[in-house]
């Protein structure tokens, strides 16, 4: 199962990309001739297909065990990475595993051992010290936002990692930052590096907003009206600070999702799929939403709380003015607050129009059948077409799952919908049908 040139230009059309750029061409060349290499590019420009192209052509077809191996710093980019696998159709088994998955379901997929293996490393270590695969066929190694991954902190589990795999013979570490060093026993000689990084700055636009009180509650939903309904992210440093701009702005009828580490997984997700699907527009966050998730473009950022070093500013700024388009990182200053060295050239913004921001459009609707039940998307859309009355203005994205499926509708008959569709049969199921 080579990866030659046609094989490679199969995957590009079954992931509908007509051709690569040149950091994933170059990127792609020297991961193949090379042991250990740095892959340094902004976010969104594609730095996954880049590595997975050339790991997929050195894998064996004939020997059914973990060749590849991984690591991601948190459960949405480990599943993200799958999902691109999973699209290039290659016929290697892939399998993610992560913190918040139930166990059972990782051994289960495990008994049919993947080619490629991602997970978080501290769900990796666990199965490496219950032997559930053997680690002597790990050729590959990648460390995927590795400047996440090798904080002061997390040596012990990353070490025990990867000191345990005896036939390593390529390292591949992938971030969209720069400066940190390298720890020793990754084992990473004579690196080939790749940067791109100077060409992913040019198109975001750094703006301050002026907040008259320490207080900056107002002054955010301000700034939020004054940009209307395109889609952003708001970053602050604090689970509480999210409680706190969450509550403000649900007093405020701004319809939001929030996105931190000590949300449920489930919650997580559906605060994605939600600003996928165009219910949500804004989410709050911590840095957790500043690296490695499947969300769009996202418009503008907005730091309401500034952070404290200059690679998360950079990170959470990845979100926007990705590969060619533009976008605006806002920061909220208080009139007293000095912004930090790291933060240049940032003009003020006047707020003059507050009114731009319309009423949600969106809602989404929760199915209880997914791709193990045979369905499509042509079938849920029949559904909709047919026995909900819809047209095709009025059906919005549609998210497909493994065991139940997300469509986008207008709230305006989110609730008649749910009356006329619930309980219905799709592919000889009765299906649920609610407003998550």
């Amino acid at each position: 199962m080579a990866n030659n040139i046609k094989e490679q230009q199969d995957i590009l059309v079954k992931l509908n990309i007509t051709e690569l750029n040149p950091m994933q061409e170059e990127a792609i060349s020297v991961i193949e001739t090379t042991t250990n290499t740095i892959l340094l590019s902004p976010t969104g420009t594609g730095k996954t297909l880049a590595f997975l192209l050339p790991i997929i052509e050195s894998l064996d077809p004939n020997l059914h065990e973990v060749q590849a191996l991984i690591l991601a710093p948190s459960r949405e980019l480990a599943i993200q990475i799958e999902q691109v696998v999973r699209n290039m159709g290659s016929g290697y088994k892939v399998n993610a595993v992560y913190g918040g998955r139930s166990m059972a379901k990782d051994k289960i997929e495990l008994k049919h051992i993947p080619a490629i293996l991602i997970g978080t490393p501290g769900r990796i270590s666990d199965h490496f010290n219950n032997d559930r695969f053997s680690k002597e066929y790990i050729k590959t190694l990648v460390l995927d936002e590795f400047d996440k991954m090798l904080e002061i902190g997390f040596e012990t589990e990353m070490s025990h990692i990867i000191n345990t795999m005896p036939s390593i013979n390529k390292r591949i570490l992938t971030s969209a930052t720069q400066g940190i060093t390298i720890p020793k026993y990754v084992r990473l000689d004579n690196p080939t590096t790749i940067n791109y990084l100077k060409d992913g700055l040019s198109k975001l636009t750094v703006k301050t907003v002026i907040s008259p009180s320490k207080n900056k509650l107002n002054t955010l939903v301000d700034l939020l009206n004054f940009l209307g309904n395109e889609p952003g992210i708001i970053f602050c440093n604090l689970k509480d600070s999210i409680e706190d701009v969450s509550d403000f702005l649900n007093k405020n009828r701004i319809s939001h999702g929030c996105f931190y580490g000590d949300m449920e997984q489930i919650d997580r997700e559906r605060s994605l799929i939600k600003l996928r699907n165009g219910t949500y527009q804004v989410i709050v966050a911590t840095d957790l939403a500043a690296r490695g998730l499947d969300i769009p473009e996202m418009k503008y950022i907005i730091h309401y709380e500034l952070p404290m070093h200059a690679h998360e500013f950079t990170h959470r700024n990845g979100r926007t003015a990705r590969v060619n388009a533009k976008g605006t990182a806002y920061v909220l200053k208080w009139d007293k607050e000095n912004l930090p060295d790291f933060i240049k050239n940032a003009s003020v913004e006047k707020i003059t129009d507050k009114t731009k921001r319309k009423p949600q459009y969106w809602q989404t609707l929760f199915i209880s059948g997914g791709r193990k039940d045979k369905i499509s998307k042509g079938d849920i859309a029949g559904l909709f077409f047919k026995q909900g009355n819809l047209n095709q203005d009025q059906l919005g994205v549609i998210e497909l799952k493994r065991d139940c499926t997300f469509v986008a509708v207008p709230v305006t008959i989110a609730e008649s919908l749910v009356e006329k569709l619930n309980n219905t049969r799709l592919k000889k199921k009765k299906v649920r049908v609610t407003i998550v």
